[in-house]
């Protein structure tokens, strides 16, 4: 029989939505004591037990509560008032929910992709780094993450984008660039994100609204120029305040309220005319 926390894993890797229960404290006589745990998932099967009865029932339905809610809580039992139960004792039942993975994709193997992935691998993301050019993977490995040697529109042709993904858009070509933009911006996903000067995202905003590829609400829910004003202009530093950027999102950050923040902060790892090989 496979543990809680294999499932766990297997949940998360899959992108199975579900909730971890498990028995705090418990007073008097219980079913189960301190440490047992319970596996929810989304249709209510359950891995595992909390004991049984009226009160796994309840608690199944505290869990698809907090499936929902995406926020851990703690829930008293009292066996007898609550429950019916003769058992008589009272259980504390602490209830987290098992998040889907993030997956990240990041559009470009130049100095600020390769950087952005690094980082990103200590957080959780299943990384996806594309990059058409042969030369800027050889070589490259990076913990946790799939390398694709692939022009980006054949990569997005399979991918399925949804709203835990997380894009960050740094190609060496501007009409890269857009052409990736052009394509996600209509899909579902947790953070969109293009690197470049403010002259590029005006032109590009200018482009879009005139060619009717996106509408001005969808263009103030892209993070562009990409990541936080941080004040550094090295590859390692720009991918550290997008990279920031990613995390904020995470923690319910929204993307119209960075961007209200922004003004005329260009990154100087790239000019105003051409993207360099970052």
């Amino acid at each position: 029989m496979r543990s809680i926390y294999e499932i766990i894993a297997g949940l998360e890797q899959c992108g199975e939505e579900a909730a971890l229960c498990i028995i705090t404290e418990t007073r008097g006589s219980t079913p189960l004591k301190a440490g047992a745990k319970m596996i929810v998932h989304r249709n209510k099967n359950i891995s595992g037990t909390i004991g049984g009865g009226n009160l796994e029932k309840q608690v199944i339905e505290d869990a698809v509560s907090v499936m929902e809610s995406g926020k851990a809580a703690t829930f008293e039992h009292q066996l007898v008032r609550d429950h019916q139960m003769c058992c008589g004792g009272s259980v504390f039942v602490f209830i987290e929910p098992v998040k889907k993975r993030n997956k990240l994709i990041v559009f470009g193997a130049g100095h600020v992709g390769k950087e952005v992935a690094k980082l990103a691998c200590s957080l959780n993301f299943k990384i996806s780094l594309v990059d058409e050019r042969k030369e800027m993977l050889t070589g490259l490995a990076l913990d946790d993450a799939k390398i694709y040697n692939m022009h980006h529109l054949q990569f997005l042709s399979d991918v399925v984008l949804d709203e835990n993904t997380f894009v960050v858009i740094c190609t060496h070509l501007h009409h890269y660039d857009r052409e990736i933009l052009a394509r996600c911006i209509k899909q579902p996903y947790a953070y969109l994100g293009m690197i470049g000067s403010m002259r590029k995202v005006v032109i590009t905003r200018k482009k879009f609204i005139s060619e009717g590829l996106a509408s001005e609400e969808e263009l103030s829910k892209v993070d562009m120029p990409m990541g936080f004003e941080i004040g550094g202009n090295s590859p390692a530093e720009i991918a550290i305040s997008i990279v920031a950027k990613l995390v904020a999102v995470m923690n319910g950050h929204t993307m119209q309220n960075n961007n209200e923040e922004k003004s005329n902060y260009t990154y100087a790892g790239q000019d105003s005319d051409n993207n360099r090989c970052w």
